[in-house]
């Protein structure tokens, strides 16, 4: 550092800038001090010392907030602005350092030291830096959109070093601490190589601003074109005739779908199909079958649901309202939602409700669905032969739809509703698939809670829902499909259940239907019985209710033919409304028969009675079995046969009995089919009493399976099989031993009204059917 001169002079503060000696500049003034301080300086030599405020935010700076070096600038031009504001223009002449602040009031006035540069260069180096200098300024004016060529042509016929880098600096967008670092370098060198190192970084931020720059333009762009191509697709749309576009219909689906509360990998899939929906034409396929889509996931449930109200006592309420009867049917139901209102879940075993028509399964399901207050779907599987009724079919088909499953849960419109599966034996397979496989995954907690539709595509959660199932038989199920669920018999109803029945729930019933009154019409005990015995057989009570049904309807034409005020049905009047009885009551034998006796049969629609007849004539030893039997049956004949046949000397028959003889067994009612093996002892009773001409007792039932060694076995149906009986008149059942222990499940009002003997042999059976010679 070589030679300084001192001096007095005005100081003026700025404000986040820099003035740099041999630049030219405007300046606007407003401050007090400041305009004070330049109208010093004019009045003087014109010079004024710049000083930069180290926080721009200060309105009036002292001394300890401004920098200690600044620069000597001499006023070329002052002019007054209608506002108040001064603007100058200053250049830059020198470096001052300031010793001391004389005055800090109208204007500061400060004693300051010039300071020079030290250009101790040799010259290949000075060449060099200004080289170097003015290569960089020239690729930085080139990335730079605030500078033009000319700003470069202005410094590139600079000789001075010093004067160079202080033009330079100039021009860069530098914060105001590194501009004030540049002005305080007095070595030369040191400001030169500091302002390269500036300038390339100053490059690379130029590089990086244009890249990002390109990158947003780029999804301008993008997105301009969007846009443009919707314009056009609207515009298209309104010529051929879509008034409005999509835009309406694609903004209400958005809304739809963000409301339906679908999980995110289905919200991906809606946003997806949507889009897809968005381009496609109105008038084309694909457009129907996406709208298709999109509406099915958005009717779906996804996380509406019902508060489950698991109160037991409630529930038992509701169950003894609806439905008279079944104890053991209601214990187990109610069984089921006490352990459910323990662990506060209704995950747990598929109930299946097994019983004959009209016994009341679906309205049992109802009844479990109102008193969990959860909401109820009946879905019918009888006669479903294709699996795409339970997985719906794929997309790709004409007319494709989502699975009764799906659909179901639509109606429900809740995520945890009671779907009754209704006659699910009635499923069938063919070459479309088997739809009872399908159903295993439904019914498999397990699984259920990623259940496949083939129309949704995505798994759906089935494991909030409440199934139960109902069947006439178990013997049509298949075996993995029934080991899904839990089976609670449902057997039939008794004569006083039935007439109970009739009373509390029926015929209130009806006659709400009918449009009558408790006092327009009454029907007496007696014509309940005479309905249930003489114009119903069954086990449950449909054809009962029609019946009564029927009543209404002959008292409805009297009524409103004003023929009678108020009707009155006894038991003679039932006749009179009805016609003839369509059965005979007491289906057993008027008197005792040889040859011929009483079976008891388990069918779909219940217990049954079976005739079984036998006629032994001349012959060659045929043996003709008719009444359309099964193959099982048959074989329980065989059997019975090959039993006599080894015990004809104990049973005093002639022993060359089949060669001289034909054998016919015959069961009435041909056009019904008739299969099982527990008519074994029937058939062999009646074998028995048609070759000893020993008559078979008309009051006797009998069922049980029959070994050739004569053994009775074990049966299944032992309480749909006793109500028949009872039904008929019978009043002895001759039933297996090892079935004794079913004879709880007979209703105590059955149980006393019928004498049952336990046998383990036929010869026992024999003791007890037949007449004594």
């Amino acid at each position: 550092m070589s030679q300084r001169s001192q001096l007095t002079i005005p100081v003026l503060p700025l404000r986040g800038m820099v003035v740099y000696p041999a630049v030219v500049m405007h300046l606007d003034v407003g401050r007090k001090p400041s305009v004070e301080a330049l109208e010093m300086a004019m009045m003087q030599k014109r010079e004024i010392l710049l000083i930069s405020q180290k926080e721009s935010a200060i309105k009036e700076p002292n001394q300890d907030d401004l920098y200690p070096i600044g620069t000597v600038a001499y006023v070329k031009q002052m002019l007054k602005l209608p506002n108040g504001t001064i603007r100058v223009l200053v250049e830059g002449t020198a470096r001052a350092k300031v010793i001391d602040y004389q005055q800090a009031e109208p204007y500061m006035l400060a004693e300051a030291e010039i300071l020079t540069d030290d250009q101790v260069l040799d010259e290949p180096k000075r060449v060099a830096l200004i080289r170097m200098l003015l290569e960089q300024f020239k690729k930085y004016v080139g990335l730079s959109k605030k500078l033009s060529t000319e700003t470069y042509s202005s410094v590139m016929d600079i000789d001075d070093l010093s004067r160079l880098t202080d033009v330079i600096s100039s021009h860069l967008p530098l914060k105001l601490t590194v501009k004030q670092q540049l002005l305080e370098m007095t070595v030369i060198e040191d400001r030169a190589q500091q302002l390269v190192e500036l300038i390339s970084n100053e490059q690379e931020v130029l590089r990086l601003e244009q890249k990002i720059g390109r990158r947003v333009k780029k999804s301008i762009e993008q997105t301009q074109k969007e846009y443009y191509l919707r314009e056009q697709m609207k515009a298209i749309q309104k010529e051929l005739g879509d008034k409005d576009g999509k835009s309406g219909e694609i903004a209400d689906l958005q809304e739809k779908i963000e409301q339906s509360g679908m999980p995110e990998r289905m919200l991906k899939i809606a946003d997806k199909e949507l889009s897809r929906y968005e381009r496609i034409p109105q008038t084309s396929a694909e457009s129907s079958v996406i709208r298709n889509y999109l509406d099915w996931l958005i009717s779906l449930p996804w996380t509406e649901e019902t508060e489950d109200h698991l109160e037991i006592n409630k529930a038992t309420d509701i169950l003894n309202q609806d439905h008279y009867g079944l104890e053991k049917v209601k214990e187990r139901v109610l069984e089921h939602l006490a352990v459910q209102q323990l662990t506060s879940s209704l995950q747990g075993p598929i109930l299946c409700l097994v019983g004959p028509p009209g016994v009341g399964k679906t309205s049992l399901a109802k009844s479990i669905a109102r008193a969990i207050n959860r909401r109820f779907v009946r879905m019918s599987l009888g006669g479903v032969r294709d699996e795409a009724e339970i997985r719906g079919h794929r997309r790709t088909y004409v007319g494709a739809m989502p699975g009764r499953m799906i659909q179901g849960m639509k109606k429900a419109a809740t995520i945890n509703p009671v779907i009754l599966l209704d006659e699910i034996d009635k499923m069938a397979n063919d070459f479309r698939g088997d739809p009872a496989a399908a159903m295993l995954e439904v019914l498999d907690p397990e699984q259920n809670n990623q259940f496949s539709d083939h129309f949704i595509e995505e798994p759906y959660d089935l494991s909030n829902v409440m199934f139960i199932a109902t069947a006439n038989t178990l013997q049509t199920i298949p075996a993995p499909l029934l080991d899904r669920m839990e089976i609670i018999s449902i057997a039939g109803y008794t004569e006083v259940e039935k007439q109970h029945i009739a009373k509390e729930h029926l015929i209130p019933k009806q006659l709400k239907a009918h449009g009558l009154t408790k006092g327009q019409l009454q029907i007496r005990d007696e014509a309940i019985i005479q309905l249930i015995r003489r114009y119903s057989r069954e086990a449950g009570v449909r054809q009962l209710e029609r019946q009564i049904a029927a009543l209404c309807r002959k008292a409805t034409k009297l009524y409103v033919s004003e023929e009678k005020k108020r009707i009155i049905i006894t038991k003679k009047q039932v006749e009179n409304l009805l016609g003839k009885p369509i059965y005979r009551y007491g289906m057993m034998e008027t008197e005792d028969q040889i040859g011929a006796a009483t079976g008891l049969a388990y069918t779909a629609a219940g217990g049954d009675t079976l005739s079984i007849e036998v006629s032994i004539v001349p012959g060659k030893g045929k043996l003709a079995l008719t009444g359309k039997l099964g193959d099982v049956m048959k074989e329980s004949a065989q059997a019975a046969l090959s039993y006599i046949r080894s015990r004809t000397d104990e049973l005093s028959i002639d022993p060359d009995f089949y060669q001289n003889h034909d054998i016919h067994i015959h069961v009435p009612e041909g056009a019904t089919p008739k299969d099982g093996p527990s008519a074994g002892i029937t058939i062999a009773t009646a074998l028995v009493s048609s070759l000893t001409n020993r008559a078979v007792k008309k009051e006797v039932g009998m069922t049980g399976e029959i070994t050739l060694r004569g053994r009775v076995l074990p049966i299944g149906g032992l309480k749909e099989k006793t109500l028949s009986a009872h039904r008929a008149g019978l009043t002895t059942i001759i039933l297996p031993k090892d079935n004794e222990k079913d004879l709880e499940d007979i209703p105590k009002s059955v149980r006393e009204t019928l004498t049952f003997i336990s046998v383990s042999h036929l010869d026992q059976v024999l003791q007890h059917a037949l007449m004594e010679v």
